[in-house]
């Protein structure tokens, strides 16, 4: 393992530039992905990691991580082929078991993306009934007509 420090501004953007060029990078592991965030303390990032491969292993889905060690963030990237059945079945099931194994380590299971629609199936897993009902009751009092984003944290209601 190395750590390499940049000296000047071209060291530095040539760091970065790596950096940018990973993501893009996946296409070459599987055609799609599901780009997940979750954080978990400093000290347990080895852990979420050794976690993240047992899910990689059985499911039998490349699991892709990156991010920023220094604070915790992992970005997740579950790779699959959509075209092949059963696959993006399994990715939901292995993408709730890496929420489920940050949340287990004291983490959250998201640091910059927030909850959006993706992440809405499992907000479940991270927050309880009444921190649910206190946060839908902030919304419905900063929001009451529902037209700032509708259903894109909070299942809507019919």
């Amino acid at each position: 393992m190395e750590c390499k420090v940049a000296k000047n501004a071209t060291e530095s953007e040539a760091l970065w530039k790596v950096r940018r060029l990973v993501s893009p990078s996946l296409r070459d592991v599987n055609p799609d992905k599901f780009n997940e965030d979750i954080v978990v303390p400093r000290s347990k990032v080895p852990d979420v990691i050794r976690h993240i491969e047992k899910i990689q292993q059985k499911y039998d889905i490349p699991i892709v991580n990156f991010g920023h060690a220094g604070d915790g963030n992992i970005h997740v990237n579950v790779m699959i082929d959509k075209t092949v059945p059963g696959m993006e079945e399994k990715a939901h099931q292995a993408i709730g078991e890496v929420f489920q194994a940050a949340l287990d380590l004291n983490g959250t299971m998201s640091g910059e993306h927030g909850v959006g629609l993706a992440k809405q199936p499992y907000i479940h897993l991270e927050l309880k009934g009444a921190q649910l009902a206190a946060m839908q009751a902030i919304k419905k009092a900063l929001d009451p007509n529902n037209i700032l984003n509708p259903g894109k944290m909070f299942p809507v209601k019919s």
